[in-house]
């Protein structure tokens, strides 16, 4: 697992919603912990553009990941 998403990256269920329908998502990391019915639409809309998925814990590991002092339920890694 990496310490740090890079810089060019979108955090939040809409911002990752926006990039993955705007087709400018490469990666897209979604926490364990987050509401299923959340989990389950960015999983769902990930698989159909055939984006990895990495599956990381906890919301509070994955905003750690994306360098913010706050959870984080998703995030987009931008192409």
């Amino acid at each position: 697992m990496v310490n740090r998403l890079p810089k060019n990256k979108v955090v939040g269920m809409k911002q990752s919603l926006k990039a993955i329908n705007e087709k400018k998502a490469q990666m897209v990391y979604i926490a364990k912990d987050a509401e299923s019915e959340l989990f389950q639409t960015v999983e769902k809309l990930a698989n159909e553009h055939s984006l990895q998925i990495v599956y990381v814990d906890t919301m509070k590991e994955l905003g750690k990941l994306c360098n913010i002092d706050v959870e984080a339920s998703t995030a987009v890694v931008l192409k």
